[in-house]
């Protein structure tokens, strides 16, 4: 049985905001053996970003938009990357050695690289740009992409609570910035915990140089690992996403 490299949620949704989410799912298919990985690195944050999923897939349904999540690991390829990029198979992941990945590259094992391309990375590009080219109308178009991180990094406790990545195009993010502050008791970061604007990525090859506003959220995983938590972080979202997005329409580039 042949497992979908992607799912829709609120797919008949006609608005002209579409939300991704990179990271949704830890499913590697039965054939690949778990790369070789005891069951319980693939509950880590290595294989997925723990919580992401639910909430982009609630967060379409709240929004009326359409939600993209892509069906499998970050493991198997990072749907995330580009290409070119030299962590699009992770051969070691936060200490873990990834022995299924050991040999998966352009240059010793291209046949199971260009596999994993065909069957799994382009399919889900591919209805990013498919889904952007349906929805389009006047208004311009909105690409939201949704990731979560882990609270402790190399030994180091993360201050953020939400935290927005962007490039040259920081018209969404700043609105959702401003609106996220304006909550209170939120730690937020500006390309916080990575930096934004990375050729390749997601936002930036179907956002940002299609033209679209884009804009990449990363939620702290301890915030969003439990049901509770999701959908008070949905409550959050549906609060201050369309103001900041009438904002970052109303704004002109530069």
């Amino acid at each position: 049985m042949n497992t979908p490299p992607f799912s829709i949620h609120n797919g008949e949704a006609k608005s002209d905001l579409l939300i991704i989410c990179d990271h949704a799912s830890n499913f590697i298919p039965e054939h690949y053996d778990r790369l070789g990985l005891p069951p319980e690195s693939l509950e880590r944050h290595i294989a997925y970003d723990i919580g992401a999923g639910k909430v982009a897939a609630a967060l379409a349904k709240r929004l009326n938009c359409v939600g993209l999540l892509a069906g499998f690991s970050r493991l198997l390829i990072d749907a995330n990357r580009g290409l070119d990029d030299p962590t699009l198979v992770m051969k070691l992941s936060d200490g873990e050695i990834i022995p299924g990945n050991r040999h998966v590259d352009p240059y010793d094992d291209k046949k199971q690289w260009q596999e994993r391309i065909d069957k799994y990375y382009a399919p889900y590009r591919n209805e990013m740009d498919r889904r952007i080219d349906a929805l389009q109308g006047e208004r311009p178009f909105a690409l939201f992409s949704v990731h979560s991180f882990t609270p402790v990094w190399k030994g180091w406790q993360r201050p953020w609570d939400i935290g927005f990545l962007y490039g040259i195009d920081d018209r969404f993010a700043m609105a959702l910035i401003e609106g996220f502050q304006a909550e209170g008791d939120l730690e937020v970061g500006r390309n916080e915990p990575y930096p934004g604007g990375v050729a390749g990525e997601s936002i930036e090859t179907h956002g940002y140089d299609r033209g679209l506003l884009n804009v990449s959220l990363e939620i702290r995983q301890d915030h969003i690992q439990s049901a509770e938590g999701q959908v008070e972080w949905v409550e959050r979202l549906v609060r201050v996403v369309p103001e900041a997005l009438a904002k970052a329409r109303a704004c002109k580039l530069g």
